[in-house]
């Protein structure tokens, strides 16, 4: 049978595990919050203990703590953070608003890890306490917004990476392939003509300003409300504290934090999180984008479109043979509706907010920090699983495009719409190229049409040739198909 202590609080007395850092706050809480079965990150935590390694450091500066006291705090947040006392944070990441229980679960663990540093038991409480010493100058209220941010400055940078990473193996995708034209799609309808460089250059394109937006959204959480404690008027504090204690938390996470200039506003407002978020959204939607379209030039392999080959990173099925699926697009699809899940989650905590506080931080620690994860490993998987093993099947590309009609666009200045379109549909009922249907009438010869749907003309804006267009205009066989055109 575990060996138990007693501790009290204003509600009572209540039995702690005798061999844990945590208390009695934590253990109320561990009986209360039985949700998701999810702790919080190891990027929370750590981000937590370098708040509480700060707060001791300038309180101590400014002679608010005793020095062997206020030493021994420092030591035992910088375990915290470092990890050592992980196992005694262990409360759902959904509980009790404004992340009191979080806190105090920290102020706990820290005073009791400094108390047995000073040859004190567990549980004394002293000469460290959780509230009066770990706690000093701070509340909740503005300790868990702050470690939140933390948290997320330190995923943002892992993520831009593994971003930045993904746009690179596209870009060298689409560089290799800037030349091998194809068939251009909307509607999922043959359009005109592009180069499957073209094609994967737009995905890189549509990552970098995401990741741009990511970077945006990341820079209003440097402003950090520290110092603000329990409605944003520095109640408690020492008028140096804030710019102190911000100083020192820069220093400790090496991020160019900055005091914020209205304490309320970032005790109130969780808007700052909902920015982050919305680009986390757009970037999700971009990942999502190319998945879908990956998938799509993927199908067959002999039925469909089937112009790239996908890596192979399982079998398919369990009852077809052979049948090899889309896997890792499929993944990164999903990934993506969670992310844009989370996002609106986050939207409605942060307007949740009621007077001078918003209660609702646990919830936005467990989606903002999940999503930054889930993308950074969402867009490492996608370029080493698969960008970086995809095959082009160039022979299909050719078969696809020289069966198609869509270089018929690019004759508009030339034949006019009327006229190229009677020709797209005589080629579709007699199902053969426009090159042929074109030279049956005798409307251009050889040498023009090689000139008019080559691909630099069809593939990018091309000055029109008046002069070809007045020669061709003005032909016999142009003059007689016009007269024909509503026979």
């Amino acid at each position: 049978m575990e060996k138990m202590r007693t501790e009290h609080d204003a509600i009572g007395p209540l039995e702690v595990p005798a061999e844990s850092y945590y208390g009695i706050f934590t253990t109320r809480a561990l009986a209360n919050f039985k949700l998701t079965g999810q702790r919080a990150p190891r990027v929370y935590i750590r981000a937590l203990g370098l708040v509480k390694r700060a707060c001791a450091e300038t309180n101590l500066g400014l002679g608010l703590l005793e020095a062997k006291s206020g030493d021994a705090v420092m030591r035992a947040a910088e375990e915290f953070s470092e990890g050592h006392l992980d196992e005694y944070f262990p409360l759902d990441i959904i509980q009790a608003g404004a992340g009191t229980p979080f806190n105090m679960n920290a102020n706990e663990v820290i005073a009791n890890r400094a108390n047995e540093m000073l040859g004190n038991p567990l549980g004394s409480y002293s000469p460290v306490h959780p509230n009066n010493h770990v706690n000093m100058s701070q509340s909740s209220n503005d300790v868990t917004p702050t470690s939140l941010r933390i948290a997320a400055l330190f995923l943002v940078t892992p993520l831009l990476q593994a971003g930045e990473e993904l746009a690179k193996s596209l870009k060298e995708f689409a560089y290799r392939y800037r030349s091998l034209i194809k068939v251009g799609r909307t509607h999922l309808e043959d359009a005109v003509p592009m180069t499957l460089g073209q094609e994967f250059h737009a995905y890189v394109t549509m990552l970098e300003k995401s990741l741009r937006r990511v970077k945006i959204g990341a820079e209003e959480l440097l402003e950090v409300g520290l110092g603000g404690t329990a409605l944003g008027s520095g109640i408690t504090t020492h008028p140096n504290f804030q710019k102190k204690v911000v100083a020192t938390l820069a220093k400790l996470t090496k991020l160019p934090l900055k005091p914020a200039d209205d304490l309320f506003e970032t005790t109130a407002s969780m808007t700052c999180f909902v920015a982050l978020s919305s680009a986390l959204r757009a970037l999700a939607v971009d990942l999502v984008k190319i998945a879908n379209d990956l998938k799509i030039l993927n199908m067959g392999p002999l039925t469909g479109i089937a112009e790239i080959i996908l890596p192979e990173v399982e079998p398919g099925s369990s009852i077809m043979p052979g049948k090899v699926n889309p896997s890792v697009p499929e993944a990164v699809h999903m990934a993506g509706y969670d992310v844009m899940a989370s996002d609106q989650a986050i939207t409605l905590a942060a307007q949740a907010g009621q007077l001078q506080l918003n209660v609702m931080t646990p919830l936005i620690i467990k989606h903002l920090l999940g999503s930054l994860s889930l993308l950074t490993n969402t867009c490492t998987m996608l370029r080493t699983d698969c960008i970086e093993g995809v095959v082009v099947d160039e022979e299909r590309i050719k078969k696809l495009f020289d069966g198609s009609l869509v270089t018929a666009t690019a004759l508009n200045p030339y034949l006019g719409y009327e006229v190229t379109a009677e020709l797209v549909k005589e080629a579709l009922e007699k199902k053969v190229s426009i090159v042929e249907t074109i030279s049956s009438h005798g409307l251009l010869d050889d040498d023009e049409l090689a000139l008019l749907l080559s691909v630099e003309r069809t593939t990018r804006p091309a000055q029109t040739d008046l002069t070809l267009r007045k020669k061709i205009q003005n032909s016999e066989a142009y003059q007689s198909f016009r007269q024909n055109l509503h026979k």
